[in-house]
């Protein structure tokens, strides 16, 4: 590969999987090592090395689950919150919602402990007036005394500071004098916006990742370096955009849910141009089931995410609703008798019990063995020669089998039924209870486990179709290398609608354009243009929740040529869709502006994927062997899937199976090859 060569890095629990495009000559290749959990640089070096020497890569873009993962599982920074007299609880009291709606107890634990929450005397008013101003001392004083806790990263958060930073930022230059790190922020760098915990949460989450992130990243460069490699480095954001390890480090918040966006981006480009615009995506790995809705093209991004029952953050992020249900994802009878899957995984190491390293416990991947729908003589992604199908069958029979009284294959199936229903009740969560039918919907399955259970979904949910990728087990990775550059700005403003200062407003919505668009072009990859798109959030007087209102103007050299006209038709627009009615009377009111610059990256012409011309399905056929389905063996035809033409027709059972995935075409459905090299699962006629 030249240096014109972009590469896509998916650091997944099992499998490191790479997409290397070269930009100039219009060649590709996949590459699928294992994972080095604890030292990703590892896997990810290996995977570079294989398309080469390192130091002539062009450009390197990587999705990243460390952030998610170190949220999840609680393994962020020990965090030093400095905040107002009278605040320190905000971040525990949060919304006063509830783990469990109907119970009276509960408990939650905050990434920041109480007595690492120090307050000083200060007061910004919800106007801007600054009543008190804050002592420079007294802060240093609680940054010593923070560090002396054994703080590893500082938040600074003080109430209404989005109306007037003056505070919060000689309280930042106070406390950077001691700070002995880069792991200091206050608020109104990471989230200037109205509405106190949600600020707080950000602000204390972003804090908690800094150290986690900005050591993982900093081991990334390094090895880079050590190879010679002097061109790009950039990370996924969670909303999809790309921006660089220096944004990425100062705001890891950003990254929470980059590696599922990027798949996201990969599955919407792929079914837009196979002619499915409304899809459902599902990214099926070694340990969790990724779901997100994709509407006439568009991927649903959300102001804000709760990653987990607490950690709220507020920053634009692709919708993905995750469940623990991977190949990995431990099956097991509870003690009501109820036979369970998910959500512990056993992970890269030791993996299911069929890899061999120790784990005697089945997983869903164990049951996809014994099932024949995995071929034990060739794994995926290279990892092992061969798998262990008695492993399988004995942990099967002592930890699901017997308790439940069932032979093995029984089992076996029982758990498949019992994963396919929780992927199932995930894709009517963001499909059916939003109001969506799902028979207008295709799924997208992809990660190593997506097109194994495809046709499952299309039955239980009564999907329209299954589109699997030409190469799903690498979707996310791909997905990196067409991601657009994106920065997100938010700002309050707090405006009156009636009698709109547009000028004012005007004058705002130019001078945070300009800085979001500074930041993209500094990205220093490729782009066609630079979009800016403005939204507005607005409600009506005395409402608490907010619309989200896009607004049809753009930055031109005279203005955005905002009045208030547009802005509230804009607003009514917006409002009657999501309510189905108006307020007349009742004055609205714009609380915040939100903009973001997209570096439109060049169009990845997907035609690059499809097969080549000259193969046949008489080639592609590989024999057959028998797989279970619906309570009995099958002879089912095994094709290479690779080596399938454009136009193969391919009637179920049958199993088609390629070096990152395989994909199982169940009795009653067909398998045919679009133009793409996409195989498009169907009911058959």
């Amino acid at each position: 590969m030249s240096g014109g060569s972009i590469v896509g890095v998916d650091v997944g629990g099992t499998f490191t999987d790479l997409f290397c495009f070269d930009e100039a000559e219009g060649r590709f290749r996949t590459a699928k090592v294992p994972s080095n959990r604890g030292d990703e640089a590892v896997g990810f070096l290996d995977g570079l090395r294989g398309f080469g020497p390192v130091a002539e890569l062009g450009s390197v873009v990587h999705g990243t689950t460390v952030g998610t993962n170190a949220l999840l599982e609680r393994k962020g920074a020990r965090v030093g919150l400095i905040t107002t007299r009278g605040f320190r609880d905000v971040l525990e009291m949060r919304r006063r919602d509830r783990l469990r709606t109907w119970g009276l107890w509960g408990d939650f634990v905050p990434v920041v402990e109480r007595d690492m929450r120090l307050e000083v005397g200060e007061r910004t008013l919800a106007n801007g007036t600054i009543r008190e101003a804050v002592e420079p001392e007294a802060v240093r004083a609680a940054a010593r005394a923070l560090l002396a806790a054994g703080a590893e990263a500082l938040a600074i958060v003080f109430v209404n500071a989005y109306a007037n930073p003056a505070n919060e930022q000689a309280a930042l230059a106070a406390a950077a004098e001691i700070w002995p790190n880069e792991s200091i922020a206050c608020s109104t760098q990471i989230l200037p916006e109205i509405r106190e915990f949600e600020r707080t949460s950000t602000t204390a989450l972003n804090a908690y990742l800094q150290p986690v992130v900005g050591s993982y990243l900093g081991k990334l460069d390094d090895a880079l370096r050590s190879e010679g490699f002097g061109g790009r480095f950039h990370i996924v954001q969670s909303n999809g955009g790309v921006m660089s390890t220096v944004a990425a480090r100062r705001l890891p918040v950003r990254t929470a849910l980059s590696g599922p966006a990027a798949g996201v981006i990969a599955a919407a480009a792929i079914a837009e141009a196979a002619g499915f615009p409304d899809v459902i995506t599902g990214d099926l790995g070694g340990t969790s089931f990724d779901v997100s809705l994709v509407v006439g093209g568009k991927t649903a991004i959300a102001a804000q995410t709760t990653i987990d029952f607490g950690l709220v953050i507020r920053t634009p992020m692709i919708e993905i609703s995750t469940i623990g249900a991977g190949g990995g994802s431990i099956a097991r009878v509870d003690a009501g008798g109820l036979l369970q899957v998910g959500p512990e995984s056993a992970g890269s190491r030791p993996g299911p019990a069929c890899y061999g390293q120790g784990n005697t416990r089945p997983t869903l991947t164990d049951a996809n063995v014994v099932l024949g729908r995995i071929n034990a003589e060739r794994p995926i992604g290279g990892k092992l020669a061969r798998l262990d199908v008695e492993a399988a069958r004995a942990a099967i029979d002592e930890h699901v089998g017997r308790p439940l009284g069932l032979d093995t294959m029984a089992a076996a199936e029982a758990i498949l039924r019992v994963a396919n229903g929780h992927m199932a009740g995930a894709i009517r969560l963001v499909s059916i209870e939003r109001g969506h039918d799902p028979e207008r919907f295709a799924a997208v399955p992809f990660g190593g486990g997506g097109a194994l259970h495809a046709g499952a979904l299309i039955r239980d949910v009564g999907l329209r179709a299954a589109l699997v990728p030409r190469f799903p087990g690498v979707t996310s990775a791909l997905g990196c290398v067409i991601a657009d550059i994106r920065h997100d700005q938010v700002q309050t403003v707090n405006l009156a609608l009636e009698g709109l200062d547009a000028a004012a407003l005007d004058r705002r919505m130019m001078a945070e354009a300009a800085a979001a668009r500074a930041v993209v072009e500094d990205a220093g990859l490729a782009m066609e243009r630079v979009d800016i798109l403005f939204e507005l959030d607005m409600h009506y007087l005395g409402q608490t929740h907010t619309v989200a209102v896009p607004l049809p103007v753009e930055p031109r050299e005279g203005g955005t040529g905002i009045d208030e006209a547009k802005v509230r038709a804009a607003f009514e627009q917006a409002y009657q869709a999501s309510f189905s009615r108006l307020l007349p009377g009742v004055p609205a009111r714009i609380v915040s502006l939100r903009t973001a610059a997209i570096g439109r990256r060049p169009r990845f012409d997907l035609r690059a994927l499809a097969p080549e011309a000259g193969s046949s399905l008489e080639a592609a056929r590989q024999g057959s062997r028998p797989v279970w389905f619906g309570g009995g063996w099958h002879d089912t035809a095994i094709y290479a899937r690779l080596a399938l033409p454009v136009g193969a027709v391919v009637p179920g059972p049958a199993i088609l199976e390629q070096p990152d995935a395989t994909t199982v075409v169940d009795p009653g459905l067909v398998a045919r090859v679009d133009a793409l090299g996409n195989v498009i699962l169907e009911r058959a006629a």
